[in-house]
């Protein structure tokens, strides 16, 4: 399928793999996920941690990562004609300029405390999901969306491009006046995707050529090891492959392979090609991860379900399964049955949707298990809770809409098809 058919409309129903995850059921999970996150959202915006039944979780302070993911979720909401969804979308948008924003320094604070003290440093991660944030709300119309985008767009050039390396370095402190030798895949791979938004809000292509450089980048440290993505490196982006031997259950940067990682690098790299106009030029390396986080991650002979992470010779080093790496799985399988008309992953993303409504979708309390045991049990040793819907509902309407560089723009193509 070429770049312009995919811009163009959502693939026929006809031809959508077969399963048990319909279009309606889709569309219809799709919008008890936004209701279910809908008690995310405080008075004054920022999102709150839910817990298992969905109730805020205060032992946890608000954070800018989950209040951006909520404010660009509840956005494509919006787009979509979702009742409600725009007025949380709003709300959130406000809580990044009012609560989270720092007055002082510019920029954005990791969190939030309960008695409004300041949490953490200044992360690329967080400001990237600014950034997307941001430009969704434009796109679908967000009150505050236009003015926030181009302030986070400036922040993150001025404070975390690293032009000589073509990448972003990972963290400062508040004053921006230290910053950590830690250099890491996870913050660029998500600045790919607020690039890709940024690109589509605005038209800027510097934005595009940003998010296909960090791409290319990665690519070439994938191939060069066995298809298994560094995640951690040096101030020079010199990969350091035992960083974090000693905490394989950090949510963030956990050591060795993340082959969710490979999974939904796969997806942003067919992403930029269909926003560039590339069509097929990333496709193999696309394949490649893949196919090595297919190979490395599921676990079919365990009953199922992806581990979190591996070592080097691809042998699990955090069997547990995490929601968001099987969303990811599925949204990529069926990204590449879209590009590339290859069964094998149309059946791969049925299958996958099978085991995650058997697994992962909680039908009495809603949303997803954020965390299961190796024998795929509900757990809470790394996540605890349902923080984040961003993942499920990314990759549970992804196949009603266009094939585009972002979910704005795809949501925006597909028109109000759940009002």
């Amino acid at each position: 399928m070429n770049a312009e058919a995919t811009r163009t409309g959502a693939v026929p129903t006809s031809s959508q793999p077969a399963g048990r995850t319909d279009s309606e059921w889709r569309r219809g999970h799709f919008v008890s996920l936004l209701r279910f996150a809908e008690g995310s959202i405080r008075e004054d915006g920022a999102a709150c941690w839910l817990d298992d039944l969905g109730q805020p979780d205060t032992s946890h302070p608000v954070e800018t990562w989950i209040t951006a993911r909520m404010a660009h979720i509840f956005a494509v909401g919006h787009l979509l004609g979702v009742s409600g969804a725009g007025e949380y979308a709003a709300r959130a948008i406000s809580g990044l300029q009012e609560v989270l924003a720092d007055p002082e320094f510019g920029g954005w604070l990791a969190a939030r405390g309960a008695g409004d003290e300041l949490v953490g440093n200044k992360e690329a991660y967080a400001h990237a999901f600014v950034v997307l944030a941001a430009s969704t709300g434009k796109v679908a119309g967000i009150p505050g969306a236009p003015e926030l985008l181009t302030e986070a767009l400036a922040v993150l050039d001025a404070r975390f491009w690293e032009p000589e390396h073509a990448l972003h370095l990972d963290e400062r402190s508040r004053d921006w006046s230290t910053t950590s030798d830690y250099r890491g895949v996870n913050a660029n791979m998500h600045s790919v995707e607020a690039l890709l938004a940024a690109h589509g809000a605005t038209g800027d292509p510097i934005w595009l050529e940003r998010a296909a450089a960090i791409g290319d980048r990665v690519v070439g440290w994938a191939r060069s090891n066995d298809w298994r993505i560094p995640e951690h490196f040096d101030a020079e982006w010199s990969p350091l492959l035992e960083y974090n031997a000693d905490r394989p259950h950090d949510p963030f940067k956990p050591y060795g392979a993340t082959p969710g990682h490979g999974l939904e690098w796969a997806r942003l790299l067919l992403q930029i090609d269909a926003e560039a106009g590339t069509a097929g030029h990333r496709t193999e390396a696309a394949t490649k991860l893949f196919d090595r986080a297919v190979a490395d991650g599921w676990d079919a002979e365990g009953g199922g379900g992806f581990v979190y992470t591996t070592d080097w010779a691809g042998q699990p080093v955090e069997a547990r399964r995490f929601h968001w790496v099987a969303a990811e799985g599925a949204a990529t399988a069926h990204v590449l049955w879209r590009v590339t008309g290859d069964a094998r992953y149309a059946e791969l993303e049925a299958e996958w949707w099978a085991w995650i409504q058997d697994h992962l979708v909680d039908g009495q309390h809603g949303s997803w298990h954020h965390e299961l045991d190796t024998e795929n049990h509900p757990s809470g040793r790394t996540w605890v809770g349902k923080p984040d819907v961003y993942h499920a509902a990314q990759a549970v309407i992804l196949s009603e809409l266009p094939l585009t560089g972002s979910f704005a723009a795809s949501a925006q193509l597909a028109g109000h098809i759940l009002a």
